[in-house]
Formats: structure tokens, sequence, C-alpha cells
């Protein structure tokens, strides 16, 4: 997920411009290599959903039990960081890309619960498919905003790093003491993303190395899997208050 992201990410430095050619290459990589991860996701996960079990998804989470689910909280943040170290290999291109599948296949299954939850136990079917166009929405709304103003929104950061601590703190918390996150917390953290998108986004335009389009394609990746998982959550939540 987006909280344990590095938020210093390969910059060129300081209005170090590109050539507005190579600039444009770049961009042209990293959206076509997030839109490539944002598919495999989609596969792997509907793959999974039909070959999973309820009792097999019980087993991974440790049963549902706090240190079990702490374990595997764990498990993907340290799988996190290898995959973005990968992802920013300086040495090998296959490394790169072994970086973003591994954190595609993590992303895969950090959201299986929830996905399998409004696959099977929702009665409304279209809930997965209103989040994620409305993630799309979100995402496209926040892109062309900074593509469109070319604001730097590299201020942010002290803000988005202090706040994803926080928020990484509660969901702690909430795992040991087993108290509820509801919708205010989701809002929240759908903000939360939302000023990772603008961050990255403009990080992405005016500052990023252009030979780490597969890096920048997993930040934007990971912040856009987080950011559906959320407005899934709060339409579940929604959902279940009819």
């Amino acid at each position: 997920m987006a909280l344990e992201r590095e938020l210093e990410y390969g910059y060129e430095g300081e209005y170090a411009p590109s050539r507005t050619s190579e600039r444009a290459r770049f961009l042209q990589r990293t959206y076509g290599h997030l839109a490539g991860a944002i598919l495999a996701f989609i596969g792997l996960e509907a793959l999974l959903l039909n070959l999973v079990t309820e009792k097999d998804i019980a087993r991974l989470f440790g049963g549902g039990s706090p240190m079990g689910l702490l374990l595997v909280f764990a498990a993907f943040m340290g799988a996190s960081w290898l995959a973005q170290m990968f992802a920013r290999s300086e040495t090998s291109v296959a490394l790169q890309y072994v970086g973003l599948g591994l954190y595609v296949v993590a992303e895969a299954v950090i959201m299986l619960p929830l996905l399998y939850f409004a696959t099977y136990y929702v009665q409304d079917r279209t809930l997965i498919p209103t989040a994620g166009i409305l993630t799309l929405m979100v995402f496209g709304g926040l892109t062309i905003s900074v593509f469109v103003t070319g604001k730097d929104y590299s201020g942010l950061a002290p803000i988005l790093s202090v706040a994803s601590m926080v928020a990484l703190g509660v969901i702690i918390a909430g795992v040991i003491f087993g108290f509820t996150l509801g919708l205010f917390f989701s809002f929240a953290m759908v903000a939360l993303l939302s000023g990772f998108i603008l961050y990255e986004t403009s990080n992405i335009m005016l500052h990023h190395r252009t030979d780490q389009h597969v890096a920048a394609a997993l930040m934007l990746f990971s912040s856009v899997a987080t950011l559906f998982w959320y407005i899934l959550r709060i339409l579940i939540l929604l959902n279940g208050r009819d």
C-alpha cells in the first residue's frame, strides 16, 4: 500500500529539465506501465477469486487473529520495500520488472479478503466495478489538474509523511485492539491518497528521472490500488447501512 512507500523518489534535482521529447517519452512509458500493472492486477485478482476458498483466505491471514494479521501486514510491507528497491535498480532492467510484478502480486494478495467479501457476501454486484470507475475518475481528475496547471506539489512531502505515520499507527492499533476503522477513517484515507497522487504526479512531470519509468509506474500503482481499496470499503460500509 502507499503508506509504507518512501516519499522522496528518484528526483533529478530541482528543476533539472530533460529535453521535452525525452520527458514526453518517459511519461508515455510510465502511464503505459501503470495501465499494464492495473490490468495484470485485475487478471490476477479474478483468477484468485475463482481459485481460493474462504478457508484458504482464513489460513493465509492467520485465521483473523491480531498476530496473524500483523504478520501478514509486515510481510506485505517487506515485499513492498523489496519491490521498490528492485524497481529502482540501475543495473538491471529485468530486475525493475521483477519489482513491479512482485508489487502487483503483493497488492492482489493483501486485497483478496475485501474483494472476496464484496464478491460473495454483498448482494450488490456493482460495488467492485463502481469502485473501479470512481477510482479512475479521482485519479484521472487529479492527474489532469496537475498536467493542466503545471503546479509543483513537492511541498506536500512533510504533510504526507506525518499523515502516513499517523494512519499507519491507527491501522496497527485497530488490528491489535480490535476496533473497527469506520467511514470517517476511509474518507480520510481517500483524501490522503489524493494528496499522494498530486505529489507523485507533479514529481513525475517535473522532477523524476526519465530512466526510472518502471519505478514511477510502481509508485503510482501503489496509490491507485490503495485508493481503490478504500473507495470499495466505503461503498461496502454504505451498502451495509441500507
